[in-house]
């Protein structure tokens, strides 16, 4: 397997540009809506057959263990590209989770299936009750001999409806405090019990899903971790979730539509709209730096990531949020056109963009809850 990290940058940037120019399918690239698992499903056999589903996981466990700085570079490449995003929860969440904490029994099991794509993964943390205030959480796992027998509901899962599995946080003591008494299952999709109903969107399209369970059982040696102590995993998991959402990949994407925008109208002659851009970039790339530096954290796993990554969550979300707002300003009257427009050798759903960036600031925990972690245990300020 290749050390991609023993390349110069501007050769990794080269070889990864050429990638997904050579393999990755036409129909897929600037997606303006989340791809179905049977639309990506060759594609996601592509990127397996050559070692790159899963570029952060250490190379002794399939993936690329591609550093910080190389890490960046694959993002901004596949960004600029327009490729299209696969159902990763498993690899961008629950992997790197089982690589620290779980079992090697859990990791042969479920590690390589992942990376296939046979095992395909949704989270199962909010609830109708239960969103930012996770620890309120009333989904119900009873152990009942070798079997965690499950009722409740999750909520706001996205691709459900495409996962074989979920990770799931439950309550295994109603009990005890808050924060206590839960525990982290993982569970077979296909098990009896398990109903998975699809939302719809603002903009039409059924991401999210909400599951439900009815007695739906998993064995035990399907929890990760001790028994009512999974909220410590369950912060883990949210460090990880917390530096994908952090990711400039977002931003980085909606920053060439618009850079594609101005070209395509001659707006970088306003003065205006170029020192506004420009500001977006800088913001973008002071994202980026921070980003290197938590992922250089997790990726060495020698300390435990810390409340300060709220910071990235924040920053990145609202970032987006004001690219996707500049952008359909600039486009004028046909800001309000919910469609694909072309622009030049691609085409720009702007409008859908928006939407998707709308939900940004409050999925992985919401923004203001952010802000007290970080008022309370970064900054030390009195509650």
């Amino acid at each position: 397997m290749q050390d991609w990290n023993a390349l110069d940058d501007e050769t990794f940037r080269g070889e990864v540009r050429r990638f997904f120019r050579e393999h990755h399918p036409q129909s897929l690239r600037y997606a303006s809506r989340r791809p179905r698992w049977r639309e990506v499903r060759d594609w996601w056999a592509t990127l397996y057959r050559h070692n790159w589903i899963a570029p952060a996981w250490p190379r002794e466990h399939g993936g690329m263990g591609l550093s910080p700085a190389k890490l960046l570079i694959f993002i901004e490449e596949q960004e600029s590209y327009g490729a299209a995003r696969t159902p990763d929860q498993g690899i961008i969440n629950l992997g790197p989770l089982l690589i620290r904490y779980g079992t090697p029994e859990q990791q042969r099991k479920y590690l390589p299936p992942t990376l296939s794509g046979e095992y395909i993964w949704c989270q199962g943390y909010s609830e109708p009750d239960a969103g930012s205030d996770l620890a309120s959480l009333r989904t119900e796992a009873v152990l009942k001999g070798d079997e965690y027998v499950v009722n409740g509901s999750k909520i706001w899962t996205t691709m459900a409806h495409d996962a074989t599995h979920i990770f799931l946080l439950a309550r295994t003591d109603k009990q005890a405090k808050k924060q206590e008494g839960i525990s982290f299952l993982m569970m077979d999709m296909r098990s009896s019990g398990i109903t998975v109903r699809p939302i719809r969107n603002i903009a039409g399209h059924e991401e999210f899903c909400q599951v439900f369970f009815d007695s739906a059982r998993t064995h035990r040696s399907n929890r990760v971790g001790e028994q009512n102590r999974g909220w410590s995993l369950a912060k883990a998991l949210l460090g990880f979730e917390r530096i994908f959402i952090g990711s400039p990949k977002y931003c980085q994407f909606t920053l060439a539509q618009l850079a594609a925008l101005a070209a395509e109208r001659g707006l970088m002659d306003d003065p205006v709209f170029s020192d506004r851009l420009v500001q977006l970039r800088l913001d973008t790339e002071d994202l980026a730096s921070v980003f290197a530096r938590f992922a250089e954290v997790m990726r060495n796993g020698s300390e435990t990531l810390g409340p300060e990554v709220s910071m990235l969550k924040i920053w990145a979300s609202e970032t987006f949020q004001r690219i996707t707002e500049f952008t359909l300003e600039s486009l004028g009257n046909a800001g309000a056109i919910a469609a694909a427009l072309p622009c030049g050798d691609r085409t720009i759903d702007a409008v859908n963009t928006f939407y998707y960036a709308r939900p940004a600031t409050f999925y992985g925990g919401s923004n203001e809850i952010q802000r007290n972690i970080l008022a309370k245990h970064v900054l030390r300020l009195p509650e």
